[in-house]
């Protein structure tokens, strides 16, 4: 009889559930959905502002999408649930919440649902960049041996300067709170009711060996005395093997889920781990490549554990048992793109690209396809997010060079795209530079399927064949993989992951083979990024620097809005279509109209009527997915012409109110 099991994958943006046949590893059916409130990274829900570089989310939202997202898959796969024997958790790291001795979020009290540092701080949060390079500065005045396994630099995206930010920031919810978790280990909890925490976490994000231990309380005291026992009081729960039962689930969990109460949840791990074995990457010298809104590298190697400067980190045991991990990534990939073909390209091109049935995206890839190495004349870094590897710095910022007024939106695509490609060979040389050989590469993500032109300019640029993988979701398969092991021989799994791996894992799809007279030419391109590279983000010039520290400056004072103006924006968010004048406001709240047309300047840079504006205009890109009228939408809107809508409406969001609905229909 098959048996079958699930592997559940949080991602930035939503949850992934996939059924998969534990015998072969065939994905019989994929189901995802959306978090609700997505990434909270301009304001919170109830309406105050967050800095600059900030990432949250609200728990809620996992739990609201594993439901549903696993329910549709078992349901779509037709299987019988009885089958299933296991369900395993991979999520986004470090991803860090502060919670209560019975799992509650700190979040969900209503005394702190509107202290961001009550919610999880998602991986690309950079609040806590300041924080990342005192404990950098700390670690090594104390010559702490373990910073070496992380390539010599603290990364602002791994748990502790999270934790450190609020301790300084919001010392009331670290004396509250009874445990700083990964949200992973936390879904774990909310499956099965045991407290776990997974191994690979704990080592690659949380400075964790299985030999030394932590940090000492001595480190941690030396950052803040407050932390001194940070690890004795607030990191309680046991620590467990990849791929090893964490327990089953509880009933109610498994009635909501329509799964047997028998099923075999498996110790969390970080999301680009988990591939691994799905793309069956079991051997030394094999590196991974996980394409997705960012780029998670793995490579794995063997013997004694390297110094390699700039790696996320180094993990024992963190993918394959005997083997180490080395995890380097790159901040902002898919992310990029999207944003480039979202806000900077015309709109010539979107109705071109509809016209022949195609995304922005697919339409720029079609045109840039058409230039060779070089053509453009445009060099990039790209560091729109940061650089996570081999730099280790979230205060860089993204460059262009080479911009003329020929310069098209192709030009520019293609040269994002050749930079993410530079940044990856950037991390192989520095790999290669101190003893990690790298032999092969495989690549998973739904990019490195749908976008032939980036996989072929990334085997032009190492000049390395690239094999790519025919799964669209490598850490859910990855998750089923573990799940299957958790489960173990005895209830139709595996006793280990590579024999696992060996049965499970997706095929090949496609090997990208290298140009020779391109990786020529990128070869000259490579050099010129270096160059930059080391300008720009090594000390040659500071601008990137100055010109955030300026913006973070305008930000802290958005920031620190005084008690009356949120007041006053949180009733105006909700009455925005009554309030016809800045007089009418003042009245409400027994103020001047003086006194709050000058917070909205002082505050917001706005008036009180761009202000209302703007929420109207918003709320009539609700009505324009509706089938109501232009006329209606208007006035239900709170415009009074349709003229005047139509005025607002282009110069707010940049294009007619029938072009937008058009374009979302």
């Amino acid at each position: 009889m098959s048996k079958y099991t699930i592997g559940l994958d949080f991602g930035t943006l939503s949850a992934r559930a996939v059924v998969v046949d534990v015998a072969t590893g065939e994905v019989l059916s994929s189901q995802e959905h959306p978090y609700a409130h997505g990434v909270i990274s301009k304001k919170m829900p109830c309406g105050t502002p967050l800095p600059s570089g900030w990432a949250l989310q609200d728990p809620r939202d996992y739990l609201e999408s594993l439901e549903i997202a696993v329910v549709n898959a078992v349901k779509q796969s037709g299987v019988n649930a009885q089958d299933i024997i296991g369900l395993g958790v991979d999520f986004t790291a470090s991803t860090t919440l502060p919670i209560l001795q019975d799992g509650t979020p700190v979040c969900f009290l209503p005394e702190y649902e509107k202290n961001p540092h009550a919610y999880v701080k998602l991986w690309k949060h950079h609040g806590a960049q300041r924080q990342a390079n005192e404990m950098t500065r700390i670690a090594k005045a104390r010559n702490e041996e373990w910073l070496k396994n992380y390539g010599g630099k603290i990364n602002s995206e791994w748990s502790y300067p999270k934790l450190w930010e609020l301790v300084q920031e919001a010392p009331d919810i670290f004396d509250l709170m009874d445990e700083w978790i990964e949200a992973g280990d936390w879904i774990v909890f909310q499956l099965t009711g045991q407290r776990t925490r997974g191994a690979g976490f704990a080592g690659c994000k949380n400075f964790y060996d299985p030999k030394r231990g932590y940090p000492s309380e001595d480190f941690f005291a030396a950052l803040d005395e407050r932390l001194r026992y940070v690890i004795r009081d607030k990191h309680t729960w046991p620590i467990i093997e990849i791929g090893e039962n964490a327990g089953t689930l509880l009933p109610e969990i498994a009635k909501k889920l329509g799964l047997p109460e028998s099923v075999v949840v498996t110790a969390a791990n970080c999301d680009g781990h988990v591939c691994g074995p799905a793309v069956n990457v079991t051997q030394p010298g094999q590196m991974m490549l996980v394409i997705g809104t960012s780029t998670g590298l793995h490579v794995l190697g063997d013997g004694d554990m390297l110094d390699i400067p700039g790696i996320c980190g180094s993990v024992r045991n963190g993918m394959i048992p005997g083997l180490i991990s080395y995890e380097m990534g790159q901040s902002c990939v898919g992310d990029l793109f999207a944003w480039f073909s979202d806000h900077c390209v015309p709109e010539s091109y979107q109705q071109a690209a509809k016209e022949k049935g195609l995304s922005v995206q697919q339409y720029l890839t079609e045109l840039a396809e058409k230039l060779q190495p070089g053509e453009n004349g445009l060099m990039a870094l790209e560091w729109w997010n940061g650089n996570r590897s081999i730099l280790v710095d979230s205060d860089l910022s993204g460059l262009m060079v080479g911009m003329t007024l020929q310069t098209r939106p192709e030009d520019i695509y293609r040269a994002l795209i050749e930079a993410t490609a530079f940044g990856i060979r950037v991390i192989v040389e520095n790999n290669r530079k101190h003893g990690l050989q790298v032999n092969e590469i495989i690549a998973s993500g739904g990019i490195s399927q749908k976008n032939p032109m980036l996989m072929q300019i990334y085997a032009d640029v190492l000049n390395m064949p690239i094999h790519v993988t025919a799964t669209k979701q490598g850490p859910a398969l990855g998750s089923a993989i573990m799940a299957a092991v958790a489960a173990g021989k005895h209830n139709g799994g595996y006793a280990a992951i590579r024999e696992a791996a060996a049965h499970m894992h997706a095929p090949e799809m496609r090997i990208y083979s290298p140009n020779q007279a391109h990786s020529k030419l990128y070869d000259e391109m490579y050099r010129d990024y270096c160059m930059l590279q080391a300008y720009f983000g090594q000390g040659g010039n500071n601008i990137m620097k100055r010109m955030l520290q300026r913006k973070n400056s305008y930000h802290q004072d958005q920031a620190t809005l005084p008690a009356t103006l949120i007041e006053i924006q949180n009733y105006l968010n909700e009455h925005y279509l009554e309030i016809t004048s800045v007089s009418d406001l003042a009245a409400h709240f027994f103020y001047t109209r003086e006194y709050v047309s000058r917070l909205f300047r002082k505050y917001l840079n706005t008036t009180v009527a761009e202000y209302i504006i703007r929420l109207r205009v918003q709320y009539g890109c609700q009505l324009l997915k509706t089938d109501a009228s232009m006329a209606d939408i208007c006035f239900e809107a709170g415009f009074q012409s349709i003229a005047s809508f139509n005025r607002a409406f282009k110069r707010i969001i940049g294009v007619t109110p029938s072009v937008y609905r058009q374009e979302n229909e």
